[in-house]
């Protein structure tokens, strides 16, 4: 009997009902699962995410969501071998499982690395400074991001059954929203499988992850505004459901990655026997026939100068003519078989198309050879190639995406009609320059990247370590515009931002300190009773303040700091010049000295639970210091941020430094470690 995959709804794991709809090998046809979600209560399924989930995340902090996705992303690694071997009943080679599988699982760790770099531990993000909106300071704005309160419904496309579930999953978890994964149904076994380990493994909390193995009913009918919607498919259907009464009247955020005519351009520069014609032609091969073509981002259209295209189509023909077809288990095999038999199907109906206005050139044959494997039940497909003679007035070619190992030369005259005919693909999710000349490069980039959501330029300095033109990175945003959807995941904290809501906060700035975790100016200073460099991470408090004594800066100190540091610049040194420059009226103290001043008057000497300096952020010279001047500081902790397990804690605080007048004359942060109760008291 076909094992029926289950889905994972209210934290336990049901049987749709019925026999559902068979799946098969794309290697051998035969039966692998059969799929159905018939049944469920989706409108309990999101009630469950959104109360259970979603309140469950929410008590993490962004630090201890990252732990989390570390902790699940190692859980997965040791558990990935046999994610491999039912892998290639979905046709991947070990190469395709690879960009599948341990790809998904890096940017479960990319994530998890950034949420705990670059986001405070702490349950609000804030966005950037504070706005100053009142002439004394006491009315201040700030824009913060909290998680929504609903549930992230995830549609993925059959493409990456590992890495489409977990790119997504990724930045919704650390955003504290909780997941509801539908799979497509033709490899929606080897999510199943995933998701089966992930909920064995224990480390997500209750309701953050549910999966549904076939439709999805009524859900959308119970969607709510604080509900969001990530799709990866067809344009066709991300419109359809982009329609729904729903999410129209809810204002359902909706996300969309779809179709993606994507181009790779040859510079005019990257003539045959250059290192750059080799790197072309390896980059669009490669894009060809990994995954058997059947990525969003493959190369569909190569865009190449008329005057080398004989050269590139023969160079393109004799590399697709060495690769070897047939069963992905293989170690012999480079290109394994698309997805589904339906799959190979339609990749021959849109050739059909192609062919009406452009030549297949190499391909397009059903009689090839199949490694390990019997052609007439795989859903095997031979790499074709077209070349279009007219590409700027031939529609089909910028319209019609064959997903598969398809791709098609157009030649062109001109820098102008290359940016024109990258256009014509009305939006794509990644483009590629392959050219040695950086001003190609440019006027390329100018002309073109409003169509895409990504472009790589590679040349012989870069190729060795480029990612290439198809792979996309979780430290980057994978969308693009127009025909690939209009949206964008991943991308850093800003794939996290699309899973909360970005408010304004306007009130004191005391009140805005509470709500932040983060000191603003005009806020209480606390008394800290002693030098603040003598608390713990633990004793020390937003708001604690020094104010130090003056020192005056002489003449004597700017000459000296010039002679012992090398920096003669003359508005340190020559009275007569530096009262020239309109921003000076004589000698004036380096910037640096003012801030080595102030270390000098605000740093505590003696050892402390304070362990380093490890920068400055946000340094500005607010008005030139004169000698005769004098400096004084206000030192503030301003934000704590504490590493679990480390020993230590982050504290930044605001500093300002100010002259005899109260005039201020530099203001920036000081970033240090700071020990914490349990190591400080290790090391006395």
């Amino acid at each position: 009997m076909t094992t029926k995959l289950g889905n994972l709804v209210l934290d336990r794991w049901v049987d749709g009902d019925g026999d559902g709809n068979v799946l098969t090998s794309a290697v051998s046809g035969d039966p692998v699962a059969s799929i159905t979600s018939d049944g469920l209560d989706f409108g309990a399924v999101l009630g469950h995410a959104r109360r259970v989930g979603g309140a469950n995340l929410r008590k993490l902090t962004f630090h201890e969501r990252g732990d989390m996705l570390k902790a699940l992303a190692q859980y997965l690694m040791e558990h990935k071998q046999e994610f491999y071997t039912l892998s290639t009943q979905t046709g991947a080679t070990r190469a395709d499982s690879w960009i599948d599988i341990d790809g998904g699982i890096s940017t479960l760790f990319v994530f998890s690395s950034k949420g705990r770099r670059e986001m405070p531990n702490d349950h609000v993000y804030l966005d950037g400074p504070p706005e100053a909106i009142s002439r004394n300071g006491t009315f201040v704005g700030q824009h913060i991001y909290t998680p929504k309160l609903g549930a992230a419904v995830h549609i993925n496309a059959f493409n990456f059954p590992c890495w489409g579930m977990l790119e997504k999953l990724a930045p919704t978890l650390l955003a504290g929203v909780p997941a509801i994964v539908k799979p497509a149904s033709s490899t929606a076994y080897l999510t199943e499988l995933m998701v089966r380990r992930i909920n064995a493994s224990g480390i997500l909390p209750d309701g953050a992850l549910q999966l549904i193995c076939g439709g999805v009913g009524d859900l959308f009918d119970h969607l709510t505004c604080q509900d969001t919607i990530a799709f990866t498919g067809s344009k066709s259907t991300a419109e359809f459901l982009q329609a729904h009464p729903r999410v129209v009247s809810e204002s359902v955020a909706f996300t969309a990655e779809t179709d993606s005519l994507n181009a790779s351009i040859l510079g005019p520069d990257a003539l045959p026997g250059t290192p750059e014609f080799g790197i072309f032609v390896k980059e669009v091969v490669r894009e060809m026939t990994s995954k058997a073509g059947q990525k969003c981002t493959a190369i569909r259209r190569i865009i190449a100068p008329a005057t080398i295209a004989a050269e590139l189509t023969e160079a393109l023909g004799k590399a697709l003519g060495e690769i070897r077809i047939g069963n992905p288990a293989s170690k012999d095999v480079d290109m394994g078989a698309l997805a589904s038999q339906g799959q190979r199907n339609e990749v021959r109906d849109r050739v059909r198309e192609l062919a009406q206005q452009a030549e297949v050139v190499f391909g397009n044959d059903d009689d090839f050879d199949v490694i390990d494997a019997d052609p007439r039940k795989g859903a095997f497909f031979m790499p074709t190639l077209l070349h279009c003679q007219r590409p700027l007035t031939s529609g089909a070619v910028h319209s019609v995406e064959a997903f598969g190992p398809v791709s098609t030369i157009l030649p062109y005259q001109s820098l102008d009609e290359a940016i024109e005919l990258a256009r014509l693909g009305e939006g794509s999710l990644a483009g590629s320059i392959v050219s040695n000349d950086d001003a190609v490069a440019r006027e390329l980039v100018l002309g073109t990247a409003a169509y895409h959501g990504r472009m790589v330029i590679i040349n012989r300095h870069c190729a060795a370590e480029s990612t290439g033109h198809g792979s996309p990175l979780p430290h980057l945003v994978h969308g693009g515009p127009g025909r690939a959807g209009g949206g964008e995941e991943m991308g850093g904290i800003r794939g996290v931002k699309h899973y909360m809501q970005r408010t304004a906060i306007q009130g004191s700035p005391q009140t805005i300190t509470a709500i932040g975790n983060r000191w603003t100016r005009g806020a209480d200073e606390n008394d800290p009773g002693v030098h603040p460099f003598r608390k713990t991470f633990e004793q020390l408090r937003i708001g604690d303040t020094l104010h130090t004594d003056s020192r005056e800066v002489t003449l004597e100190d700017i000459q000296h700091f010039a002679e012992f540091t090398g920096d003669t610049f003359y508005a340190h040194t020559d009275e007569d010049a530096a009262a020239k420059n309109p921003f000076f009226d004589g000698r004036v103290a380096h910037g640096y000295l003012i801030v080595s001043f102030a270390a000098g008057l605000f740093v505590d000497p003696d050892f402390g639970p304070v362990l380093a300096n490890y920068g400055v952020d946000d340094l500005r010279f607010a008005k030139p210091v004169n000698y005769g001047d004098t400096l004084k500081v206000r030192l503030t902790c301003k934000q704590k941020t504490l590493r679990a397990g480390s020993g230590y804690g982050e504290v930044r605080w605001d500093t300002e430094v100010t002259n005899q007048d109260d005039e201020v004359v530099a203001q920036y942060d000081v970033l240090t470690m700071v020990a914490t109760d349990e190591q400080w008291a290790s090391v006395q």
